[in-house]
């Protein structure tokens, strides 16, 4: 994503189809159908969708079986509940294994939010998270190619979210003081180091010898700490 390295964030603060569908929010090409269907859809909120939405949580991976008074009944315990919405087939009246549920102020909600992980009813381990629809700005559902989440057989991954959050992108990393060359001297006593080379080197007393290019080891000489030669290190 463009934003600095004060700026960066796991999690998505606008919905852009583009950047949801890449591991760290870098794409810039189109990799899959569904990213093409969800930045051509022209999809709006529910205008007839009622409540808070700062104080709505998104539970998904229900049991087929779990209704809502089970649901009521499990998140109570963090504060009043306005108001319960388990989604059901138009037809068939069957859940759709997801629900919205509503509680009278914020903090009871990200109080259920913070203590939901491994949250299992009904003999399923839900998922929870925070309403999306009218919060994220640019929403689009997954039915249109968006949304989040997903599984790795589908080739449809979404991220930026609680289930799948951006990895941090590959120069903010490089420019991380962990993996920086001139911050070296503190990696001493053994410790791994990563110098951008492709290869990590312990530090011992010949790490020194081993950074300097100009260096080539006698045709008998052994890296120390191991059997194996350090040929690979002629220049």
């Amino acid at each position: 994503m463009n934003r600095s390295k004060d700026e960066w964030s796991p999690y998505a603060v606008e919905y852009n189809p583009l950047q949801i569908g890449s591991i760290d929010g870098t794409d810039a090409d189109v990799h899959d159908n569904g990213i093409t269907r969800a930045l051509n859809a022209k999809y709006k909120p529910n205008k007839k969708v009622i409540g808070d939405p700062l104080c709505t949580l998104f539970i998904a991976r229900l049991n087929p079986q779990t209704d809502e008074d089970t649901i009521m009944k499990t998140f109570k315990r963090y504060g009043p509940i306005r108001q319960c919405r388990l989604v059901r087939d138009i037809v068939t009246g069957f859940s759709k294994c997801y629900a919205f549920l509503e509680f009278d102020d914020e903090d009871a909600a990200n109080s259920a939010l913070r203590c939901s992980s491994n949250l299992v009813i009904d003999e399923h381990e839900v998922f929870v998270d925070m309403e999306c629809e009218r919060v994220l700005k640019g929403w689009v559902p997954r039915r249109l190619g968006g949304g989040f989440g997903g599984k790795k057989e589908s080739g449809q991954l979404r991220f930026g979210c609680k289930d799948r959050p951006f990895r941090k992108p590959y120069t903010m990393e490089q420019n991380d003081s962990r993996f920086n060359f001139n911050n070296r001297e503190k990696y001493n006593q053994g410790k791994k180091v990563d110098f951008g080379f492709g290869s990590d080197f312990r530090r011992t007393g010949n790490a020194n010898r081993n950074l300097d290019r100009n260096w080539t080891p006698d045709n008998n000489s052994r890296h120390r700490g191991s059997g194996r030669s350090t040929e690979r290190y002629r220049r």
